[in-house]
């Protein structure tokens, strides 16, 4: 039996479960058709396999198959699994021990090749480990089946602005909006959150003193750090891949520009110059080269900078505004916000090496795209019904849905790392 402690961050906080139904917007024909077995009738039987199911459903990726009938003996046999239009079966069962631990046995089975075992494993957890441990056996089942690392037992952190009491809260969630925890909280703006390449640290800036400074805090304890505090801006922090330094925002000499910020030492580098606003920087995932926006041709637009000779190359040509960019983990695209020709702000992608950006979001005020780390999806602020909400693509556009947020709006998300 292999026995593996999954805890993750939920061990750093406390256990609360919020009930955010997904609404999937758009999916894809051709999904996986999958059947998900009931893991036993307790109610910590039945919130695994929710959770399962509820991650293979956002995904976009599958298609849940309704469970057929039982047999005689109460078991569902492979074949009728396989009759009910299912080519693979997720079974398993859970319970609990005299010390009041679970033992969660799972199963993914080829329900085309007559049950043949996919993966198969024996865990044992606490109580409140069972909603990671559902995320992590969904993440098995994601990439057995699409050869893709799946990211349901990644976090996201985003901004959540009630206007009403006039608070602000730093908020962290798993992948898919469920158990959401205020890390910080203030009467003042808080924006830009940005992951640590670690996934231990958020970078963030901070009105709390009635200027903007930039902070970073640890996510396990909430101990924050001043990284700067000049006269004027400072913005858009951005971590490196390495994780020693951040890019920021600054217009201590002047116009906006890009710096790089030491954590060691606290050393500035000004990255870029001239005369135009340059924000928004983003190290691309070889360390070797950052994205960023730039109104220096007239208007924003994306630029690379490659930090190594200091050369700009302009990145972005359709359209007339193009900012927020980011590259999918394999550099192979970069995501962005785009103004359409309707003047409306959609997500975009763009291939590296050519000009054509294909639009993912067709909506009218989507803002803050971030990357899912397997380059899979990719999650935006948005509106939807004069509130501000999450919502999730696909980077080839064909899976749409919302992720609706607690009271309040719901507004610049960042995507963790693998945890």
């Amino acid at each position: 039996m292999v026995n593996r402690f999954i805890g993750l961050l939920l061990i750093l906080f406390s256990h609360t479960a919020l009930a955010l139904d997904l609404e999937l917007t758009q999916g894809i024909n051709s999904a996986y058709p999958i059947g998900i077995e009931a893991f036993g009738d307790n109610e910590k039987a039945m919130e695994v396999k929710s959770v399962v199911a509820h991650d293979l459903a956002f995904s976009g990726q599958f298609k849940l198959i309704t469970q057929p009938a039982v047999i005689g003996s109460g078991d569902v046999s492979i074949e009728k699994w396989r009759y009910a239009g299912a080519d693979s079966v997720v079974t398993g069962d859970v319970t609990r021990d005299a010390n009041g631990q679970y033992t969660v046995r799972c199963e993914l089975l080829n329900a085309a090749a007559k049950g043949r075992v996919l993966f198969s494993e024996t865990y044992q957890v606490q109580s409140n480990e069972l909603r990671a441990l559902a995320h992590h056996i969904s993440d098995e089942v994601y990439k057995k089946l699409t050869g893709v690392r799946g990211v349901f037992s990644t976090r996201i952190a985003y901004v959540l602005v009630q206007e009403q009491n006039t608070r602000y809260a730093l908020e962290i969630a798993d992948a898919d909006g469920h158990n959401p925890q205020s890390l910080l909280v203030s009467s003042s703006p808080i924006m830009s959150p940005s992951w640590s390449p670690d996934g231990r640290q958020i970078a963030y800036v901070s009105f709390e003193k009635e200027r903007a400074q930039i902070y970073t805090v640890v996510v396990a304890s909430g101990k924050r750090r001043l990284i700067t505090a000049f006269p004027g801006i400072n913005g858009a922090p951005a971590w490196s891949p390495s994780g020693d330094e951040l890019a920021v925002v600054l217009s201590k000499s002047g116009s906006p520009k890009i710096y790089s910020v030491s954590l060691a030492t606290g050393a500035l580098k000004q990255l870029t110059f001239g005369n135009a606003i340059d924000t928004e920087p983003r190290y691309a995932p070889d360390g070797k080269s950052l994205l960023f926006t730039s109104g220096r041709g007239g208007a924003p637009q994306i630029y690379r900078l490659g930090l190594s000779d200091g050369h700009v190359n302009r990145v972005s040509f359709d359209g007339n505004y193009n900012a927020r960019a980011s590259y999918t983990p394999n550099e192979k695209q970069i995501v962005l916000l785009h103004r359409d020709d309707n003047r409306q702000y959609t997500i975009g992608i763009q291939n590296i090496g050519s000009n054509r950006i294909m639009p993912l979001t067709h909506s009218t005020l989507d803002e803050s795209p971030t990357v899912s780390p397997n380059g899979k999806l990719v999650l935006y602020a948005t509106r939807k019904d004069n509130k501000g909400v999450l919502g999730m693509v696909s980077t080839d556009g064909r899976i749409r849905l919302n992720l609706p947020s607690p009271e309040g709006d719901a507004q610049e998300p960042a995507w963790s790392p693998y945890l």
